[in-house]
């Protein structure tokens, strides 16, 4: 049988229309997919910017070269001193003056916060910071506000008698107004163990406190007298600082003992209860702060300064755009 082509059945048809508005909107598609990835990938790009800016201008930051006064807010500028304080420590009179001439100097301080939590230290490292907040708030005419951690003992209430005020947790430890010197005696252990210890000195009174000779009354004697007058040193400047909020009619005051945060406002050791923030907004009326500190090289230090870099240059950032 012979191939017929039928041509009798309904062509099959086509609507050009449809296929152009699916192809548009196949195209409007894509389109928007290129967009949204090219915005994805930009936004990606700028944050790798800002990273690597970032790092640039925490390098410099850290070796002091330049700061970063984008923000035309006023702050409270943050100091902190958190352990003893020792010379050639992570808290020492060097880092902490110049953290302190820091804050002091930036255009945007309102008022310095001091934050506290240390149990003293070095006597000569103490007394420098002392000596340079009462020169810096002279200077700049800026009050600075103490406000204590956990414990503000010896060294570290030192330093806090400086401040114009001085506030506290109730549970914190206020005081400790008074100094040590400490040492130990091997001679007996010598003769019991039959080693002999040679020492050679020029000047009688060189082996001073010798832990491997007997204790001789005359050294004991000038050990205390050195003492002594360091403390009073010490109680000069607690003096000097609190003025007449101090009740000196407690004796013991200046004896060594420590008292907690709330007993130390009733001897005047400390002006109230309160916190960084509440002195912030009570005292120095801001809400931002900033923290100057630049003693701590740990990890979570080099990251806090990060942190803090990163939102100045945003801001800076947000004020050019």
């Amino acid at each position: 049988m012979p191939w017929i082509d039928d041509k009798s059945g309904t062509p099959e048809t086509t609507n050009p229309g449809a296929d152009l508005t699916s192809s548009a909107e196949k195209l409007a598609a894509l389109y928007l997919d290129e967009k949204r990835k090219s915005r994805q990938w930009g936004g990606a790009l700028k944050l790798i910017i800002l990273f690597y800016i970032g790092v640039i201008l925490l390098s410099f930051s850290s070796l002091r070269l330049i700061d970063f006064p984008f923000s035309s807010k006023s702050i409270a500028a943050i100091v902190r001193i958190d352990g003893p304080i020792i010379s050639g420590g992570l808290i020492n009179a060097t880092d902490i003056n110049n953290a302190l001439t820091e804050a002091f100097e930036n255009s945007n301080t309102a008022g310095v916060i001091l934050e506290i939590n240390s149990p003293g230290g070095s006597p000569v490292q103490a007394g420098r910071i002392y000596d340079h907040i009462i020169y810096l708030k002279e200077k700049h005419d800026l009050s600075l506000y103490a406000v204590v951690g956990d414990i503000c003992a010896s060294g570290g209430y030192y330093i806090a008698s400086a401040a114009d005020e001085i506030y506290a947790d109730k549970a914190s430890l206020i005081g400790s107004i008074g100094v040590r010197m400490d040492s130990f005696g091997f001679s007996d252990v010598l003769g019991k163990t039959g080693i002999e210890r040679r020492s050679f000195i020029a000047g009688k009174n060189k082996g001073f406190l010798d832990p491997f000779l007997p204790l001789k009354v005359q050294h004991a004697e000038h050990a205390q007298l050195l003492i002594d007058e360091i403390h009073e040193q010490f109680i000069s400047a607690v003096k000097k600082g609190r003025g007449e909020r101090l009740h000196l009619e407690q004796v013991k005051l200046f004896s060594g003992l420590v008292w907690t945060g709330a007993k130390s406002v009733e001897l005047g050791l400390v002006d109230g209860l309160g916190t960084t923030l509440s002195v912030s907004e009570s005292n120095i009326g801001v809400v931002d702060t900033r923290d100057f500190t630049r003693t701590d090289e740990s990890m979570g230090g080099w990251v806090r300064r990060l942190g803090t870099t990163f939102n100045d240059v945003a801001v800076f950032f947000n004020r050019m755009l």
